[in-house]
């Protein structure tokens, strides 16, 4: 949901702002990158990349977008400097989705410090017995916008704002491609909220290691399906 969210957003020339953590934040910045450009917030030094498996991505970011930070050269990640980055991600933005939260999570503090700058805050509901849902669902029960897609946020933000998003939708949606029954047989395979490895789909078709490659290049190619570090992919919503 947040990958989706922040690459319809992306699409339509918004920035995605997020901290650069495992998670929400990784497939938000993953999002933004596969279709505009997205800023990372950093609790550390720009030389000490936390966590250390998105230092590619971090690359990535900054080849289009921007990795920033108040922490001074060799500034370590430590607790405290995470819950003072976030009013830094909160002020950037126009409004601020929480996609999933613990109650005692560092997003609550996010759309704490949003709402006293004066920022919209949204929250993608979840189930009610998840302890990663319970804080996004208490935000919406508190009066924050449900959000289930791309549209609900553009609808809160300001009018000049809507007024550059209101672009023919025609123009945006690609026409859908033609898939082979091998093509097609491999994407049926994946899913859009889980990563597959390759040796996954080898385990569960007939194809070998060279013919699964093969299809996934050729489905990666006509924008159907996502590829993640580690040879990992999941079908695009």
């Amino acid at each position: 949901m947040a990958e989706n969210l922040a690459r319809e957003a992306a699409r339509r020339g918004l920035v995605i702002v997020s901290g650069l953590a495992f998670g929400i934040d990784t497939q938000s910045h993953w999002g933004a990158l596969d279709s505009g450009k997205t800023v990372a917030v950093l609790g550390s030094g720009l030389d000490v990349i936390y966590p250390r498996s998105n230092r590619p991505l971090a690359r990535r970011i900054a080849e289009s977008g921007a990795v920033i930070t108040e922490y001074p050269l060799g500034s370590q990640p430590l607790g405290f400097h995470f819950p003072l980055r976030n009013r830094i991600i909160s002020g950037l933005s126009l409004a601020v989705v929480v996609v999933e939260a613990t109650l005692r999570s560092g997003s609550l503090i996010t759309a704490k410090l949003a709402l006293e700058q004066n920022r919209d805050v949204m929250a993608v509901p979840g189930n009610a017995t998840s302890e990663l849902s319970r804080g996004a669902n208490w935000l919406i029960q508190s009066g924050a916008k449900l959000v289930g897609r791309w549209e609900d946020v553009a609808a809160e933000l300001p009018e000049y704002i809507k007024a550059r998003l209101v672009r023919s939708e025609e123009d945006l949606r690609p026409s859908l491609p033609v898939l082979s029954p091998d093509e097609a047989k491999v994407r049926d395979l994946l899913t859009p909220d889980a990563l597959t490895t390759v040796d996954g789909l080898v385990d569960a078709t007939d194809y070998s290691v060279s013919e699964i490659l093969s299809i996934l290049l050729g489905l990666e190619l006509k924008g159907v399906i996502l590829q993640r570090p580690g040879k990992k992919f999941l079908r695009r919503i």
